[in-house]
């Protein structure tokens, strides 16, 4: 038991110099690369503690070979662009001039759940608020509102303000959400209509529509596919 209690106080001493030298980059930023290095040091830091059998050194040397290649690996990526882009990726925008880009969502793997989830942490209950959101390549979203809302004070605000609720989904993905409607006091012949006076003639063809708490329609059409 001592030889193990020795052994892990000596392995967390040990980690916490190579995570220093290995920079903040680890805390602040997680990229693929930084991750999978993180896992594999944590896996030989486990089994140099259970095999007390081995010499510490067998588990120190690959410890010290990956964080040598981690810090190697930052120093290419400060100079290459094009391996910085190939290893940690690109943002990716998911609302460009207020529309959402379902092309990257798609090519992502991001569902509008995951987008609505993250404004409002942000604080942004409302896409059509929205001008710009990038997705960064630590998984966060950068949120960029639109002009008019951006934060005020409240002695700028000139006009009475009604009772703030969330956005009402009335589509998702080309389906009508009947319990939105329902919320609404409407019905699919009124959303339809609605559609069809911004120039949509089905459902299908809208990715995202909402009604906001100032009874504003919101619709996100589908990219047309590019041929």
């Amino acid at each position: 038991m001592g030889s193990i209690l020795l052994r892990t106080v000596f392995i967390y001493v040990f980690l916490l110099v190579i995570m220093r030298v290995m920079g903040k980059r680890e805390i602040g930023k997680l990229s693929i690369f930084d991750l999978v290095v993180s896992f594999m040091i944590a896996d030989i830091s486990s089994m140099a503690i259970e095999n007390k059998e081995e010499p510490l050194i067998t588990w120190i040397s690959p410890i010290i070979l990956l964080a040598s290649l981690q810090i190697l690996l930052s120093f290419i990526l400060i100079k290459s662009e094009r391996i910085r882009n190939w290893v940690d990726g690109s943002p990716v925008p998911l609302i460009e001039n207020g529309k959402i880009v379902d092309k990257n969502m798609a090519k992502l793997r991001y569902n509008l759940d995951d987008l609505l989830t993250q404004l409002r942490e942000k604080n942004i209950p409302d896409v059509s608020d929205v001008e710009f959101a990038v997705l960064e390549t630590t998984g966060k979203l950068s949120v960029f509102p639109k002009e008019e809302k951006r934060p005020a004070f409240k002695e700028d605000v000139r006009r009475d303000l009604k009772q703030f609720r969330m956005p009402i989904p009335v589509i998702i993905d080309g389906k009508v959400q009947e319990e939105g409607l329902k919320k609404l006091g409407q019905n699919r012949f009124w959303l339809k209509a609605e559609i069809q006076k911004r120039g949509l003639k089905d459902f299908k063809e809208v990715f995202y529509a909402a009604v906001n708490y100032e009874g504003r329609l919101y619709i996100d059409r589908k990219d047309r596919p590019t041929r």
